[in-house]
């Protein structure tokens, strides 16, 4: 057996590195989606422009407007002499919030009343401006805080304590940067969407160019072929793998918690599922062209959009969340962050990576019975 699948394998590398389009897709696609999805995507929200319109021009009132810009979430970006400026500035996105304070500000707050304060978000992006009002919301409630306890003070309380002791603990994450959410993602991304490409293009490509007669005389097994096409790939796709890790580890800090040899496992399973995908559609079309087109549109889109990587499973509609179960990326996630971001054992996880050892011994068998019928 191993005699037979030697020379395929040694065919097969001499093929990818005479095949630039193969050679692209497993060395400069994977770096260009880490650096672009890396840099590119990103749900941190910072530096929002903020305009400030001050009706009140007094100490106290610019004494709250600061509050807004020692850190790193709004960056002031001007000053309003007229309301009437607000609806120009958000029209032309020069800036995404507008803070409008009332001349009775001070007063108000001199006086223990409270002071109404105006905040007005460009809701376009709906996400951002959910974010944005956090922001906001838990600047002035810091600043609330800050009178109350002043004015308590004054009025002769020598020790004041708040009614809940709130101490915030974020695991995992702590710096909540969603590059550390993405990277895992971008693994199972990149993996399938070269793996699929990658192979599929394998047994068309012998029809092509007419090699595939000679397959069907010689001694090789439908199993050996398929072993001998995917073991390139395999060993090509595990290297991205380790510089997929490297470039997020030094790129964007995102390090390994959890059990290498792990990792390693659950990879090399995911990675014989999406090889087996590969040559299964290799199998059922006639040119690399229509072959590549559906390894897209199987691979691609459905990781994307269905696997948890960029959009949340649980805010899709009930039809759209069933649809995900038959995704082998959904499950090779939660399998990635447990393992990279939480350190987490196989206990954590062991049916989703059940499922994903069903699916690829699914797609090797089934690629299997194609082959044979090729052959035969």
């Amino acid at each position: 057996m191993v005699l037979n699948i030697l020379p395929i394998v040694r065919k097969e590398f001499r093929q990818i590195k005479r095949d630039k389009r193969i050679l692209s897709v497993l060395l400069f696609v994977p770096a260009l989606m880490l650096l672009m999805f890396g840099y590119a995507l990103n749900f941190d929200v910072k530096h929002t422009s903020m305009a400030v319109y001050d009706e009140d021009r007094t100490s106290v009132s610019r004494a709250f407007i600061e509050q807004f810009f020692i850190s790193e979430y709004f960056d002031k970006v001007q000053t309003l002499e007229s309301k009437s400026d607000i609806n120009t500035l958000l029209d032309g996105e020069h800036a995404r919030v507008v803070l409008v304070i009332p001349s009775t500000f001070t007063a108000d707050i001199q006086r223990g009343r409270n002071a109404a304060v105006q905040v007005i978000v460009d809701g376009t992006n709906s996400n951002a401006a959910a974010t944005v009002l956090g922001y906001v919301n838990a600047i002035i409630q810091q600043y609330s805080v800050k009178v109350m306890t002043e004015s308590l003070v004054r009025m002769g309380r020598q020790t004041i304590s708040m009614p809940v002791d709130y101490q915030p603990r974020v695991w995992y994450n702590p710096e909540l940067k969603s590059a550390k959410f993405l990277v895992p993602g971008l693994i199972a991304f990149i993996l399938m969407v070269t793996a699929v490409i990658s192979t599929a293009l394998a047994i068309v490509r012998e029809r092509e160019l007419g090699t595939m007669e000679q397959l069907m005389v010689s001694p090789v097994k439908p199993v050996e072929l398929i072993l001998g096409k995917t073991i390139p790939y395999t060993v090509i796709s595990s290297l991205a793998t380790v510089a997929i890790l490297f470039l997020g580890y030094v790129l964007f800090d995102v390090s390994i918690k959890g059990s290498i040899l792990l990792l390693s496992l659950v990879t090399f399973i995911f990675l014989v599922g999406s090889l087996g995908m590969g040559i299964l559609i290799s199998t059922v079309v006639e040119t690399q062209q229509l072959a590549f087109m559906i390894a897209v549109i199987v691979s691609m889109l459905p990781t994307f959009i269905l696997s948890g990587f960029v959009f949340p499973i649980r805010n899709m509609p009930m039809i759209i969340q069933g649809i995900t179960y038959i995704m082998p990326a959904r499950y090779f996630l939660v399998a990635l962050r447990a393992i990279i971001l939480k350190g987490a054992g196989l206990s954590a996880f062991w049916d989703q990576a059940a499922i994903l050892l069903v699916y690829a011994v699914l797609m090797i068998g089934i690629s299997s019975l194609r082959m044979r019928k090729i052959l035969t």
